[in-house]
């Protein structure tokens, strides 16, 4: 009996399709699947919960691959994803109940020995599952923690861990009340959102009024069906962002593997515009950030896997903006394997399966990555990047993510979905890099049509 066999009867709006010739899927009986046999160890399948955009995960799912075979989970799999595939599934997802039990069985019959994910969407979903089938993974209780940013402020204040005062506001004027508490400036931000949609600085009332609003609906990525509802206020922090690439080995076992510092645009937004990964970045050996993360990891209760833990560097230490179970977007892993080493999508499918992934660096480098954002929104009419820099050793990749005749909005309405580019360079030291980056950013030419104005009424 050959895995696709033994997968069950599925609802009709699910599809279970083989990846012919794959070789390690082929003649594993349900029976051998769910026994365990050490023979099976370097076969059994991990599911993986969503693919995403091929520009930013390919490069995960590659990785995740080499560690297992991968049977992907996906609403629509995309055939980017196939050729690092032993199967795949069409399930709606966002129907959570049905795609739990529908996966709870198709687990168990193939056998698979770990269950993960890299999208923000579905790490509720897999802690679920890891949590019910008695594999590997976090609690429910602690991935829902992280998706709820209220929560996660909750539990960072009751266990003492530095972060920003926070309050849930029911509506604007609510929002303005708490600004005026907390002193302006303030962040509004959304409940359960990521990729800093929504997030706003507010000066003032009318400003929080505002904000309070953008809060609730803007979006990106779809994120807001997986989303609580709700806007928060919090405290203004002052000073420069960064993130700590975190790995929970288990139980009071964690391991800050790279820092990754961000350069954010111009407020009221903070969209990023670029990151940059340095192996001798001094901050990897800062105890106070050790201690942050580490008494922000056990507040949460996360036992099992790669974080992405954002802090800001303020005058009193660093404080904790927010946590996410899951690993950086952003090719921040491409950046931490280039500039270390360390191979973070691997790790995330070691850790899935059981294993103790191997994080001891391996290089010394730096690596940092760009983005271009529209100077003013219209549509896009020419793209081109000029000179010989497609010939430098230095450039990772150049990747044009918004097509000649695709809409974009500049800041401050922009969100993550505007990035017309972005690039990956990299350097000895986080100097070399910044100056490739910019140097790429020189060469790039976008022409965007303006908006037309009219005074007439137009349908």
């Amino acid at each position: 009996m050959t895995w696709q066999t033994a997968v069950p009867t599925a609802p009709s709006s699910t599809r279970f399709l083989d990846v012919k010739g794959h070789p390690t899927m082929k003649n594993i009986s349900a029976t051998q699947a769910q026994s365990g046999q050490d023979d099976l160890s370097d076969s059994r399948p991990i599911l993986l919960l969503g693919a995403g955009a091929p520009e930013f995960r390919e490069y995960l799912l590659r990785q995740i691959a080499r560690v297992r075979p991968v049977v992907l989970v996906d609403q629509t799999p995309p055939k980017w994803a196939r050729p690092y595939l032993a199967g795949q599934a069409a399930v709606d997802l966002r129907d959570s109940e049905a795609a739990e039990a529908f996966l709870m069985s198709a687990a168990v019959q193939l056998g698979a020995a770990g269950v993960t994910t890299y999208m923000e969407h579905f790490v509720e979903l897999t802690a679920r599952l890891t949590h019910r089938l008695g594999l590997p993974g976090n609690s429910p209780t602690a991935a829902a923690a992280c998706r709820d940013k209220a929560t996660t402020r909750r539990l960072l204040a009751k266990h003492g861990v530095p972060s920003a005062s926070s309050f849930l506001a029911e509506d604007a004027e609510q929002a303005v009340n708490i600004a005026r508490r907390l002193g302006y400036p303030v962040v509004v931000k959304p409940r359960g959102r990521a990729g800093s949609a929504g997030v706003l600085r507010a000066d003032s009332d009318d400003d929080v009024r505002a904000a309070f609003h953008r809060a609730l609906v803007d979006s990106v990525l779809g994120l807001e069906a997986w989303s609580v509802p709700g806007a928060l206020v919090e405290e203004y922090l002052r000073g420069p962002e960064i993130s700590v690439e975190t790995v929970v080995l288990g139980p009071e076992q964690v391991r800050i593997v790279a820092v990754t510092r961000k350069s954010l645009g111009a407020e009221p937004q903070f969209q990023e515009i670029g990151h940059s990964v340095d192996a001798r970045d001094p901050l990897l050996t800062d105890p106070l950030i050790a201690a942050v993360v580490t008494a922000a990891v056990r507040a949460l209760g996360l036992s099992r896997g790669v974080l992405h833990v954002e802090l800001r560097l303020t005058a009193e230490g660093p404080r904790v903006i927010e946590v996410n179970s899951r690993p950086a977007g952003d090719l921040i892993p491409l950046l931490v394997e280039r500039a270390t080493g360390v191979n973070l999508s691997q790790a995330l499918a070691t850790l899935a399966i059981g294993g103790m992934p191997d994080l001891a660096p391996t290089r010394s480098e730096a690596a940092a990555i760009g983005f271009l954002y529209p100077e003013h929104s219209g549509f896009i009419e020419r793209l081109d990047a000029h000179g010989a820099i497609h010939d430098q050793l230095w450039l990772e990749r150049l990747v044009w993510t918004r097509d000649v005749g695709t809409q974009v909005t500049a800041p401050p309405r922009a969100s993550i979905d505007d990035r017309i580019a972005h690039w990956v360079v990299t350097g000895s030291t986080a100097a070399d890099c910044a100056k490739r980056r910019a140097l790429v950013a020189d060469h790039l030419s976008v022409r965007i049509s303006r908006p037309v104005h009219t005074t007439s009424c137009t349908r």
